[in-house]
């Protein structure tokens, strides 16, 4: 037994022993769980249900007559004089209580109350907008550890059979059978294979470091399983433009624009003045007698042209303006959705191209090579360099599907998983 398969050895035992004593280090994570698990750990989410509370609660609120008003004072004391600062000695000095009441008209007060409810509307609209992106970016996440992972296997796999290439050429080269020069090639392709596991180790540890963002550095930290569905159709099986006008970035604009027609529709009302009336019982000495008033307060719109009407116009302009993003956003996203959408057919068919014709391909190759090296009609650095070709195609595949797999999420999560989000309310 070498020295160097003892330490690999030992080093492998310590990694099984550490990950049994962790347990969720051998624990494998799906992208529905992780996608779960990010959805339960979003403030963002919290906060936004926290605003549809709010706006509800201000709704009912807003429906409501306001609050009476409770009025009280001393009407006509003396100031000077000998009946300075007395309450019963003159004829007009009163000890006054009365109440007020605004009395806004049931249509304003019906439009406040649905103004409140289209903030509920659009807040619940962005709250999807942010539940896309949170399954979106966690997908994203996830995918790039799970392709490093894979790409990280596949040149293991490759420095395996380059080690036992490098001991077969050493035996051969001690025999006189073999070429110094095939043992330095079989020592460089290791090499250059161990650089590339560098690479490959770098971008996985970035990789788990963006998941760890989303799901925690626990759940970060465990392998990744299930085959990605990045072949599958996004958005649910439809076409993007079937579903389009259900992304949530779109909702949302639409529930702005109906508060901003409602904003419109109470500034029309409020040409309309609101009444107050008021009531209230004056007490005066004892030797005259009690009084009882009664009044009713309305506002004079006397300069509605430069007043009401410019509020309600300024109100309509805003409904103009959120219309004019309305479709500016429709034609932007779309725009993109139909570029996301090539890519993702684009690398369908790239990775099926690579799966069909390049990689039997190479694999052909290598297999001639190591024949033709086995033979004896060439040198083990040929043999090893086709080898290296299908290992670049193989890696090239993976890189393809990757982004493939990059593009299917960014479409399939521009409209939220309803059933990941119900999944974690469910969860006691």
């Amino acid at each position: 037994m070498s020295i160097h398969f003892s330490i690999r050895r030992a080093a492998v035992l310590v990694l099984i022993a550490s990950a049994a004593s962790h347990g969720l280090a051998v624990d494998p994570i799906t992208l529905l769980e992780a996608q779960r698990i990010a959805v339960g750990r979003s403030q963002q989410l919290l906060a936004q249900d926290a605003l549809t509370t709010a706006a509800r609660e201000q709704a009912v609120a807003a429906g409501q007559l306001p609050d009476p008003v409770l009025k009280f004072g001393v009407d006509n004391l003396p100031a000077n004089g000998p009946d300075k600062l007395s309450l019963t000695r003159d004829f007009m000095t009163m000890r006054r209580i009365g109440i007020m009441q605004e009395l806004p008209r049931a249509e304003k007060r019906q439009l406040r109350s649905e103004r409140y409810e289209q903030d509920a509307l659009r807040v619940q609209a962005q709250r999807q907008l942010t539940l896309a992106n949170v399954q979106r970016d966690t997908a994203l996440a996830w995918l790039d550890r799970y392709y490093s992972l894979a790409m990280r296997e596949l040149i293991q796999q490759q420095v395996e059979e380059t080690r036992q290439q490098t001991e077969a050429a050493n035996i051969a080269f001690r025999a006189g059978r073999g070429s110094q020069a095939d043992v330095f090639a079989a020592r460089a392709a290791a090499v250059a294979l161990q650089d590339r596991i560098s690479q490959i180790d770098q971008q996985a540890r970035s990789a788990t470091l963006m998941l760890a963002r989303w799901v925690g550095q626990p759940a970060a930290a465990r392998p990744p399983t299930g085959v990605p569905p990045w072949n599958s159709p996004p958005l649910h099986g439809g076409s993007p433009e079937q579903q389009f006008r259900q992304y949530p970035e779109l909702l949302a604009l639409a529930a702005e624009i109906d508060a901003l027609e409602t904003d419109a529709r109470l500034a029309q009302a409020n040409k309309q003045a609101d009444w107050s009336v008021e009531a209230s019982y004056a007490q005066r000495g004892p030797a005259y007698s009690n009084m009882v008033s009664i009044g009713v307060s309305i506002p004079l719109q006397w300069d509605q042209k430069n007043r009401q009407d410019r509020e309600v116009g300024s109100k309509l302009a805003l409904v103009e303006e959120a219309k004019a993003r309305y479709e500016d956003m429709l034609r932007t996203r779309e725009a993109e959705v139909r570029s996301m959408f090539n890519d993702w057919q684009t690398g369908m068919e790239r990775v099926a191209r690579y799966r069909s014709e390049l990689m039997p391909a190479t694999r052909q190759r290598v297999e001639a090579a190591l024949t033709t090296y086995r033979t004896g009609k060439s040198d083990l650095a040929s043999a090893l360099s086709a080898r290296q070709g299908e290992v670049d195609v193989r890696m090239q595949a993976l890189a393809v599907e990757a982004e493939t797999a990059r593009a299917w999420a960014r479409l399939n999560f521009l409209i939220p998983d309803q059933s990941t989000a119900l999944a974690n309310k469910e969860k006691p």
